[in-house]
This record gives C-alpha cells, sequence and structure tokens, in this order.
C-alpha cells in the first residue's frame, strides 16, 4: 500500500486551517503534515507539540532540525 500526502481539497475541513497556516508559514504544506491528515486527530495533536519543540527554548530551530533528521536516521527513517 502506498500512502500520499493529502492537498488541502482532499483532507477533513477540520484540518483545513492547519493547511493555511502550514502554507503560509512554509510557502506549502509540508509532506509530513499531509501524510499526517490522513488522520486529522494525530495532525491535530502533532501541531501544537512540534511548535512547542521548535518555536521555544534556547536551541537554535536549525539544530533541533538537525536532531530529528539524526534520529530518522539512526532509526532508518526513510520519511
Amino acid at each position: 500500500m502506498s500512502l500520499t500526502p493529502l492537498v488541502k481539497e482532499s483532507a477533513s475541513p477540520e484540518v483545513h486551517a492547519a493547511y493555511e497556516v502550514l502554507t503560509k508559514k512554509f510557502g506549502k504544506m509540508p509532506n509530513i503534515f499531509g501524510m499526517m491528515a490522513h488522520r486529522p486527530g494525530v495532525l491535530s495533536t502533532f501541531l501544537p507539540m512540534f511548535g512547542a519543540i521548535m518555536e521555544r527554548g534556547t536551541i537554535e530551530p536549525r539544530f533541533k532540525e538537525l536532531a530529528y533528521l539524526k534520529t530518522s536516521m539512526l532509526n532508518s527513517c526513510e520519511y
């Protein structure tokens, strides 16, 4: 089975606001969030945690990005 990220028009209306916010922030809907949109509850729960991790604290966002990319590599996560 192959999954693809959902475009806004195919996503549940309950996550359309998230699409607008993320598209405005990143210039497009990042695929990781489009994948989570298959399960609106997952996307809605994940976004506040992601925001708290990436936008708060004393560590620069670029180092946080490197940390989760390295973690993905160590766990053989291709996505």
